[in-house]
């Protein structure tokens, strides 16, 4: 596995996820196929926050993929929901988790929240506003 991917999984528990909703709990193991073997990394999800551990444990969902889509994956390159749309992974178990994954991993290098970007339009429609009005 990447460092990167291995990095990020091992720094996901250092506190609250404020964009996970409060009423999502579960576990997800993550089984990651390479180099002749397979990773298995378990994340449990409860009262916003996630704990990793390195288990083959059951779990509400089970994600099999390749080190190369997870690594994409842990850089915000890959969305699982379109990954599993394009048969690049397989997952079994409890789909609302799988959406969740989005939230828990990167959105994509350079990606902006919506409401920032609500926020900058209205900025700029005061802003042009404000200069029209002006004799």
């Amino acid at each position: 596995m990447g460092a990167k991917a291995e990095q990020y999984l091992q720094h996901l528990d250092a506190g609250r996820r404020l964009d996970l909703p409060e009423t999502t709990a579960g576990t997800i193991r993550l089984d990651v196929r390479g180099d002749g073997c397979t990773d298995h990394w378990y994340l449990t999800i409860a009262d916003q926050h996630v704990r990793v551990t390195r288990a083959a444990d059951d779990a509400d969902l089970v994600l099999s993929l390749d080190r190369p889509l997870f690594d994409q994956m842990a850089d915000g390159e890959m969305h699982p929901g379109a990954s599993l749309l394009r048969n690049e992974l397989t997952v079994q178990g409890n789909m609302r988790l799988l959406m969740m994954l989005r939230r828990i991993f990167p959105g994509p290098p350079g990606a902006r929240h919506p409401r920032e970007l609500g926020r900058a339009a209205m900025a700029n429609r005061a802003a042009v506003a404000g200069r029209n009005e002006r004799p």
